[in-house]
């Protein structure tokens, strides 16, 4: 995917993406925080071997996507760059994939956004409008400071173990997660936290997806979406053998999962 990247400018970032064209329905993956786009070369190939329309991009700050040195990175700039990476692309309304912090972001983007929302497809991130118990909100506020305690040099390895399984999937994710400094990475992790806000009486309006490795242990994703995919009366897809990072844990089915699920909806 890297061979024919374009460039998007916006304030105080270049915002490298992929955009396969064609005429199919359109699908947007938006990779999580510390990762970039390669995290879905796997499902990318299979989408546009089905005839799928792909836009693949690099988060600000991440990957080949950049931010001048004194800004920020916050949740409300990811928001606008969506929707300029749409603009730039023609692209009217789109299926959005996102993982992790991705999936918070595409969340936050179908709830403000939601004429230009085909559908939500959810990796391995938690609900941005579920409860919270008492114990989820205190490690939601200590997140960041006890990320901060952390030694720079060994951040990266403790973030890559905690997020795969596999061998591979491990060094692939701790030399991926080694390129951001650290003093980035917390803001990245602040602005996730960000898109979280609970309010029980909101219902995602459009086609969700939800889909997390059986291994995931980040966060409370492993007890939060089972509850979401309750409130919303739908199943949620649990991919043996996988954690975190499940495109990479197990590409093959999270590839088959996400291309069973497009394919439902057309």
């Amino acid at each position: 995917m890297s061979a024919s990247l374009s460039r998007l400018t916006r304030p105080d970032a270049h915002i490298a993406f992929w955009d396969s064209g064609g005429g199919g329905p359109a699908v947007v993956l938006c990779h999580g925080a510390g990762m970039d786009r390669t995290m879905f070369e796997a499902p990318a190939a299979a989408l546009v071997d089905a005839g799928y329309r792909v836009v693949s991009w690099d988060l600000r700050g991440h990957g080949r996507s950049t931010l001048a040195a004194a800004s920020r990175f916050t949740a409300a700039d990811i928001l606008g760059d969506l929707t300029a990476l749409l603009d730039r692309c023609g692209v009217e309304r789109a299926v959005l994939v996102g993982h992790s912090l991705g999936g918070n972001l595409v969340q936050a983007f179908a709830r403000t956004r939601t004429e230009r929302t085909a559908g939500l497809v959810v990796l391995d991130s938690t609900w941005n409008a579920g409860p919270l118990t008492r114990w989820e909100r205190w490690g939601l506020r200590l997140a960041a400071p006890s990320l901060a305690l952390v030694p720079a040099r060994s951040l990266p390895g403790i973030m890559a173990r905690a997020s795969a399984v596999s061998p591979s999937a491990i060094a692939r994710t701790e030399a991926t997660f080694a390129r951001m400094p650290k003093r980035l990475f917390l803001d990245v992790w602040r602005a996730t936290v960000s898109f979280v806000e609970p309010d029980p009486a909101y219902h995602c309006p459009v086609p969700l997806a939800l889909v997390r490795g059986a291994a995931d242990r980040t966060g409370n994703i492993a007890t939060a979406m089972p509850r979401w995919a309750l409130a919303e009366g739908i199943d949620e897809h649990v991919i043996p053998d996988a954690g975190h990072i499940v495109t990479w844990d197990a590409p093959e089915e999270a590839s088959r999962v996400l291309l069973s699920t497009l394919d439902g909806w057309r």
